[in-house]
Parts: C-alpha cells; structure tokens; sequence
C-alpha cells in the first residue's frame, strides 16, 4: 500500500519537478487512484515508483492521466443542457461575441455538445469556447473530435432528452469503429492546457462550465478556484457547476443568483 506519507512526498516532486500541483486535491481520492496505479504496474517498491514519475517523462504523462478523473459523456445531465439550450444561451445571443469557457473538458465530449446546441440556435458563428485541462492526453484526444460507434446510441438519447430535435447522426461519419464529428463543431474550439490550481484568469466570459470538477478538491481550493471564474466572469454571467457541487458555502455566493433547479447561477451584482 501506499500510505499518506509517501503521498504528500510524490505531490511535492510534481510540484518541484513538473509545476503541477495537487496538493489541493482530496487526499483520499488521490491516495486511491495513486496506489491503484501502483498495483497495475506492480512496481518493485515505492523508491523505484518515485524515481519513475519524476525521471521518465512518458510514465509522468501515464501517472497524470491515471490521478486524474476523466468520466464524460455528450449531452450528460440532459436537463442541464436543456436549460442552457432554453434558458441561457439565447440571452447570450444578444453579445456580439459568445465567449465560453469549460474548465476540465477531459476527452471534449461537453465542449461539442455546447457546440452543437450552438449551431441549433444559429449561435456557432459568434462563439468561441476555450476548454482546457490539465491532462495533455485528454486534450489531444479532444481535438480529435472521434468517439466510440458503440457510445452514440446513448449520445443519441442524451440529445434528445436535452430539447435536439435534428437526427443526430448528421453531426457524425461512421468509420469502422469510430464516430468522427464533422468539422464544423470543432470550428469554433480552442482546446488548450489549463492548470485550475497555479495558473490565472486568461479571458473574460459569459459563461463558465466547470461540472464536476471541485469535488476532488479540498474545500480551501474551492474557494481558490471559485474565485477565479468569478475574477472570469462577466457582470450578468453564468456560472455552471456538477450535480454534487455548489455556491451556497462561498464568501461569494452573495454575488450569484441560482437559475432554476439546475446548478447554474447568474452572476447579479
């Protein structure tokens, strides 16, 4: 096993070695994926673990992907998307530029359903969606814009439930295994790394995603992070969370108005 010990030491040769820092994350999600790791490469002791994340730039890159979470799906939370659809978006629509930014957009699935709701609403043309992530892996595959045949079926599905009313295969060209987005929803991405933990505000937007991200994040780097989307964040903002997160024990919280049932807030004063 890894113990706690030897965890705070592999978080400090990250930060010292590489710049990346999740010292803030929750210890006990981290310690499990850790040692998860740690048993399928069946390391010879923990001296020799070490010496290959902070000497093997290859086996950092595995050890990042495999610590962090990366479970997404399109048009995930269908009711989510709904209300951005019905809710959000249009009032958007006014701005002469739609700047979005999703924050955590592991393999891109999120950032294309935003994209195809934009196109819906006529929107795509003056949009630019920024989604970032830690993890370089994701983000390639991200750009790639190909997902799993097998996966669309309940893509399919999500869309729907979430107000689609076009036949979602236009939006992909079957290839063997693989489901290839058409390029157009890819045209307004820009998919870039983004450290959530040590780097600073980049843009100012009307909209932020970050969903389901602050739950493997302790409660001081919450806040931390909080405040960097509300530095973000325009006046009249949204601000979009995950299912099991929320503003209520912000100091800031006082600055947001919830919209509806879903976990996204406006930003009022």
């Amino acid at each position: 096993m890894i113990n706690d010990e030897q965890v705070e030491v592999l978080l400090l040769d990250m930060l010292e070695k590489y710049g990346y820092d999740f010292t803030g994350y929750s210890k006990a999600s981290l310690k499990r994926r850790i040692h998860r790791l740690y048993s399928l490469d069946k390391s010879l002791s923990f001296a020799e673990f070490r010496f290959r994340i902070s000497d093997d730039p290859a086996y950092f890159k595995r050890f990042v992907e495999q610590i962090t979470v990366n479970v997404t799906e399109m048009f995930r939370d269908p009711a989510f998307f709904k209300t951005l659809r019905n809710d959000v978006l249009p009032k958007l629509g006014t701005y002469p530029l739609i700047r979005i930014w999703l924050a955590g957009c592991s393999t891109g699935e999120e950032a294309y359903s935003i994209s195809i709701i934009l196109k819906e609403l006529n929107l795509l043309h003056k949009a630019l969606i920024y989604a970032t992530d830690i993890n370089p892996a994701v983000l390639e595959k991200a750009s790639q814009g190909m997902f799993g045949l097998s996966q669309m079926k309940q893509y399919s599905e999500n869309y729907i439930l979430a107000g689609g009313t076009r036949d979602f295969s236009s939006y992909y060209t079957a290839k063997y295994s693989l489901a290839k987005l058409v390029p157009e929803l890819k045209s307004k991405i820009i998919f870039s790394s983004h450290n959530l933990v040590s780097d600073h505000s980049f843009n100012e937007f009307q909209l932020i995603l970050c969903r389901n991200v602050l739950i493997y994040f302790d409660r001081d780097l919450q806040h931390k992070v909080i405040d960097l989307f509300d530095n973000s964040l325009e006046e009249l903002g949204y601000l979009a969370l995950g299912t099991k997160e929320t503003l209520e024990f912000s100091p800031l919280a006082k600055k947001y108005k919830r919209i509806q049932n879903e976990k996204i807030w406006r930003k009022v004063s």
